[in-house]
């Protein structure tokens, strides 16, 4: 009952070097911010795929 697992997301070390080169380049992804009232519109959305970018949560500007 054991397991081995990894991530396909690269070390922190090449995370960093990742997020470097980005930043040296300009290159930056294309986001649609929400709120978490609107977390169930945005999952009926992906479901229409009536989605033209990534979904990030703000959290910290919801009403918890």
């Amino acid at each position: 009952r054991r397991s081995i697992s990894g991530s396909f997301i690269g070390s922190m070390e090449e995370t960093e070097e990742l997020l470097k080169f980005c930043a040296d380049r300009g290159v930056s992804s294309t986001i649609e911010i929400v709120k978490m009232d609107y977390v169930n519109k945005a999952m009926e959305r992906l479901e229409k795929n009536d989605v033209r970018y990534r979904f990030v949560i703000d959290v910290a500007a919801s009403n918890l």
